[in-house]
């Protein structure tokens, strides 16, 4: 190879120019990993959303003595909100402010407790519900675009219960939520708002009637 053509496949520009289109590929790559990492960071808030929302409906599906309630309270802020909205959840509900107020609310479906003082001639409440069960659907989880502690998510929400007093319920209803993340990382509840689409009375969710299987 002669010397005039080593040097002409060299020149200053010709180097130049190849580390351009390398820097250019690099800042695409890294470009492309940060867009994955964003869209995996979304998965992974959304998978930790829900389990905290669904954590929340299991242990609301049995509100009794046996209910960790400090475990209830954990899925929500110190300063959230639960608030029933609309006129017919607004009115039996309300609002209440606080984790601490939204556990009491909570315990209240609970009945009599062990070692509960109570007048003597009273017999113990038993839980509110004989049957509780939540099925959601319909899920709407939506990260702040300004913040990347927070979100907005939505449910619909069908529950069966049977109460024990007598008689069974199905209600179904619209669930608008704000959740937070804390400082250790976990999301909690920060507003809760259910409103009614439909309730009415059933006679009952159980048949003695033996269930139908296919005999081959």
């Amino acid at each position: 190879m002669s010397t005039s053509m080593h040097m002409s496949m060299h020149t200053p520009g010709s180097a130049a120019l190849s580390g351009s289109a390398l820097q250019q590929r690099l800042d695409a790559l890294d470009a492309r990993l940060q867009a994955a990492e964003q869209r995996l960071r979304a998965v992974d808030d959304a998978e930790a959303i829900r389990a905290c929302v669904l954590r929340y409906m299991a242990l609301c599906d049995r509100l009794d003595a046996d209910t960790p309630m400090d475990a209830l309270g954990d899925c929500f802020t110190d300063d959230a909100v639960w608030a029933g909205k609309g006129a017919r959840y607004g009115e039996r509900f309300g609002g209440h402010q606080g984790r601490a107020a939204i556990v009491a609310m909570l315990g209240r479906y609970r009945g009599s407790l062990p070692g509960e003082l109570r007048p003597a001639d009273e017999a113990p409440r038993a839980p509110h519900f004989a049957f509780n069960a939540h099925f959601l659907c319909n899920e709407r989880i939506t990260p702040d675009a300004a913040d990347a502690d927070a979100a907005d998510a939505h449910w619909q929400m069908v529950q069966t219960s049977t109460f024990s007093a007598g008689g069974a319920h199905l209600n179904a209803a619209e669930l608008t939520l704000r959740l937070r993340r804390g400082a250790d990382g976990r999301w909690r509840i920060a507003r809760f708002e259910t409103e009614n689409l439909l309730s009415r009375p059933v006679s009952t969710w159980h048949a003695a009637a033996p269930l139908p299987v296919p005999d081959r």
